[in-house]
């Protein structure tokens, strides 16, 4: 497929998502879901950046006013109104993301006093970490796209505020470690184990948000400290195709930092590339693309797809990083071995744009999920950059 019939497929399945979930200025009710919405803010300033259109970079700044003014406030299904960080209506607006964002699922959070169901909390609100982490590099995304800093000001307060209320201490053990799931409030813990890769996400997340900071170069320094600490020993492999794609993304962002005299992390770039490779052996050998599409989510392979786009490019940046030139040769021979798993990236594209798989209902009940990273998968820079 050639360029331009890419980036026009990417335009169709970023028009009908905007349409779909009332991404239009008469829209009452806008739908909006803080991990699928990060992904389209990326993609609209990356059709911004590809077609010129204007038209892209307004709907990736109304985007982000719809996710501050619903997942930054109460659900209407709430007695709680207003902003949930508590602050007044007027303070909220120059600080959406202070008390964090909602996710965006179907039902309330679990009440205190409402027993745990480990089914039906996937489908109850709250705030995830790893959500979180998507808005701040999105909302980092917008600010160096339109060189307005207020973007990257609120991505630095989500990310002071997400560390402030997801770390803990626990008793008898001095090594902090991070919640999965927070209330809506940020008061308590919704989901008490950690996310597996929860502490890598947030690392590279508040390391890109220094690299961009113009008026404070120290601001996330604490929380950069902590997350390393945190992080240190954490077993990253896995063999779901969405963690693996997440691995290799972050392993793209390493990398770019490090061209933009960001922090040299080349110990940790070798290791997420390990177990990048030791996940990807995995999935590739588990035959898991001989299935059916009603066997298969679309958005979870779909995040692989994207993670190897970084990869193909991962070589070019390790050549040019004179940062990494004691490590190069390694690096390289991982690189090489990640991209003999590159066509499996071309595999996942053409079975999704397939319309016929397309009608499965892993696809249909995950839709808009499901758009926007296949849109993704097409057009990846927009959220690969930094």
């Amino acid at each position: 497929m050639n360029r331009t019939a890419t980036i026009a497929l990417a335009e169709g399945f970023m028009q009908d998502f905007a349409a779909r979930t009332g991404l239009d200025l008469a829209s009452p009710n806008p739908q909006r879901y803080l991990w699928t919405d990060a992904f389209a803010v990326c993609n609209y300033l990356g059709l911004f950046g590809k077609t010129g259109n204007p038209a892209y970079r307004e709907l990736a700044l109304r985007l982000v006013g719809q996710v501050h003014h619903t997942l930054g406030r109460h659900r209407d299904d709430d007695p709680r109104t207003g902003w949930i960080s508590g602050l007044s209506l007027q303070e909220g607006e120059l600080h959406p993301t202070t008390g964090g964002l909602r996710i965006g699922k179907s039902l309330p959070e679990r009440g205190i006093t409402e027993p745990y169901n480990e089914q039906m909390e996937w489908d109850r609100d709250g705030q995830y970490y790893h959500y979180l982490t998507k808005w701040m590099h999105a909302l980092s995304r917008v600010s160096r796209v339109t060189g307005n800093p207020e973007y990257g000001r609120w991505a630095v307060e989500l990310a002071r505020t997400a560390h402030a209320r997801f770390t803990y201490i626990p008793p008898g053990n001095g090594r902090k470690r991070m919640y999965w799931k927070m209330s809506i409030d940020l008061t308590r813990p919704l989901v008490t184990s950690m996310g597996q890769h929860d502490p890598l996400d947030g690392l590279v997340a508040c390391q890109e948000l220094q690299l961009a900071a113009t008026g404070d170069p120290g601001q996330l320094v604490q929380e950069i400290a902590d997350l390393s600490v945190i992080g240190q020993g954490l077993h990253l492999a896995t063999d779901d195709p969405l963690g693996i794609g997440g691995l290799l993304s972050d392993a793209s962002r390493i990398a770019r930092m490090t061209i933009k005299d960001g922090p040299v992390n080349a110990d940790l770039l070798e290791s997420v590339l390990d177990s990048a490779l030791i996940g990807l052996d995995a999935f590739a050998g588990a035959g898991s693309f001989a299935h059916p599409a009603r066997y298969r989510l679309a958005f979870r392979e779909l995040g692989l797809s994207i993670g190897l786009a970084g990869i193909e490019q991962l070589p070019g940046l390790i050549g040019k990083n004179p940062a990494l030139s004691d490590r190069a040769d390694s690096l390289r021979h991982q690189a090489d071995a990640l991209r003999e798993y590159v066509p499996l990236r071309e595999r996942i594209q053409e079975f999704w744009l397939d319309r016929k798989n397309r009608e499965a209902a892993t696809w249909t009940e995950h839709r808009d999920i499901n758009t926007v990273m296949l849109a993704t998968s097409l057009v990846p820079d927009g959220f690969l950059e930094i």
